[in-house]
């Protein structure tokens, strides 16, 4: 059997789940500029793998999220099974799917919609920045403490008030943090053959190698800045790069930061691209790919430009399935609390299955852009 669901369903359940773009919500507060945006024709595939004699399959399938920067339209859902939509525990909209005694081999989960992106400008003006109150801290408690890959302990707050000094306006205090990790952590695509990155996004990792992917980098940022008293939390999305318009080629996925300023609200910024932009790289055939592809719009060589703009800003060429850390799905998983949806959670027998084409999940981003 095969379901459909369209866009005007979706609204009405994200209604119905009293998300209302609120703190409490996944979705950003930055509302959009009206200049630049781009729109997509969004195909979203995971492919789920069933051992024999399995008796339990449970599936949750990220979504893309309805937020001010970002609309949804004629979202269709293909499965064999029946699904339902519903919200983890930061608010984050995705499919669930649960069958007993699955009768095939293998599973397909296909979405296909249509996205509209804005770019995302904020008001970095540090003149709006206050301390936050008491009541403030307490609302944003989950976004200034620890996370399972996300360590606050002692070294962490010696290096952060080492970074910050005495500043105390939250807009420059994030600026300062943002410029030291631009100046001493290096993205691992600059130098493949050396350096690695995590595969959990590590704050740990990042700060002992000095170096690692978006999600190493945001991790150690979110240490640094939580131990600041500045409520960070990260999203989840993808890049839809240029190049890779109409390819058959998985859009993998990216990462950036979202920090509280009060007076302000909360803030983007994308301190992992913005290091591909900071200072010269040497590009050679192992790692032009690479470097070109961690950005949206490929990369011609430094550009400090690019560096400013991307404290407070964040280009339209991308999508947000997510954000936060150490998730409780719905219905919960059998599982720990999940590390970040970054693509899908998929359990059988109560067991987690990682992502491997072969004896796993997997999953495939693909797009075209729709021309005005």
């Amino acid at each position: 059997m095969r379901f459909l669901i369209f866009a005007a369903l979706s609204t009405l359940l994200l209604i119905l789940a009293g998300c209302n773009h609120s703190d409490d919500c996944a979705q950003t507060e930055v509302a959009p500029a009206p200049g630049r945006h781009s729109s997509f024709d969004v195909r979203h595939e995971l492919k789920v793998q069933i051992p024999t004699g399995a008796r339990r399959l449970r599936i949750w399938f990220v979504l893309p999220q309805e937020t001010p920067v970002q609309s949804v339209a004629d979202l269709k859902i293909e499965t064999p099974y029946p699904y339902r939509i519903t919200y983890d525990s930061e608010g984050n909209r995705m499919l669930y799917i649960e069958t007993v005694d699955p009768a095939l081999n293998s599973v397909v989960v296909l979405t296909t919609f249509s996205l509209m992106r804005y770019e995302e400008s904020s008001d970095i003006s540090p003149l709006k920045s206050r301390p936050l109150s008491e009541q403030e801290r307490a609302k944003f408690a989950r976004y200034l403490g620890p996370n399972r890959n996300i360590v606050m302990n002692d070294r962490i707050a010696e290096l952060s008030k080492q970074i910050v000094g005495n500043e105390k306006n939250s807009i420059h205090a994030a600026r300062k943090l943002y410029d030291w990790e631009l100046a001493n952590v290096n993205y691992w695509v600059k130098d493949p053959a050396t350096k690695k990155a995590s595969p959990v996004g590590s704050s740990e990792y990042c700060l002992s190698t000095k170096t690692g992917n978006c999600s190493d980098f945001n991790s150690l940022w979110t240490a640094l800045a939580r131990s600041q008293g500045i409520p960070t939390r990260i999203v989840y999305g993808s890049f839809f790069k240029s190049e890779l318009d109409g390819q058959d080629v998985d859009q993998s996925y990216h990462c950036w930061i979202e920090f509280y300023a009060q007076g302000a609200g909360w803030i983007p910024h994308d301190v992992a691209v913005a290091n591909i932009y900071y200072g010269d790289i040497t590009l050679t055939k192992d790692n032009q790919t690479l470097v070109a592809r961690s950005t949206g719009d490929g990369y011609h060589g430094p550009d400090p430009k690019k560096v400013d703009y991307y404290f407070g800003n964040i280009d339209e060429r991308r999508v947000a399935w997510s954000q936060g850390r150490d998730l409780t799905l719905n219905p919960r998983q059998d599982g720990d609390p999940i590390n970040a949806m970054i693509k899908a959670y998929v359990e059988i027998d109560g067991k987690a299955v990682l992502e491997n084409k072969e004896t796993g999940w997997s999953r495939k981003l693909t797009y075209r852009e729709k021309k005005n």
